[in-house]
């Protein structure tokens, strides 16, 4: 095969190798301590879309600057972290999470901060990260007992 029609080249998918899905909230903060007790090393991803909530996202960066000081075993494990813009689900999405507008519960029993899809999303972005760093394991914290009657964070 000529040089030019080879197949391109596939990352190395390594098994001791995780990408948590951060928010920077409780939920994906014990995701990441898992993660960290049980593979070598660990990167996390975060998504900014414009939500009403970004403290979270403001404390991305201390939550794992602390894991990292209270366990220092941890902190070489710790690797890179990326933030993703993904401001077209405010353009798609009709919610008070990503407007400025009262929540309140709607006719279908949903509350309007719910943004269709955004999990979903989420991790096949967070997929496709993964893939090009060589991570073969994701971690997500969708958490059923918080969910707010959203339907993607049900079993």
């Amino acid at each position: 095969m000529p040089p030019s029609a080879a197949a391109p080249s596939t990352p190395h998918l390594d098994p001791r190798t995780a990408l948590v899905v951060f928010s920077g909230g409780q939920d994906s903060t014990a995701c990441l301590a898992w993660a960290l007790s049980r593979y070598t090393h660990v990167e996390t991803i975060g998504f900014d879309y414009g939500q009403r909530h970004k403290v979270e996202l403001d404390c991305r960066p201390r939550v794992r600057e602390a894991l990292a000081a209270q366990f220092p075993h941890w902190a070489a494990r710790l690797g890179e972290d990326h933030l993703l813009d993904l401001g077209l689900l405010g353009q798609i999405s009709d919610t008070a999470l990503t407007e400025t507008r009262a929540i309140e519960m709607q006719a279908n029993g949903l509350p309007n901060t719910f943004v269709p899809g955004r999990n979903l999303l989420f991790l096949t972005f967070a997929a496709a990260v993964a893939y090009r760093r060589g991570a073969s394991v994701l971690v997500g914290g969708m958490c059923e007992t918080d969910f707010s009657g959203y339907p993607d964070c049900r079993d």
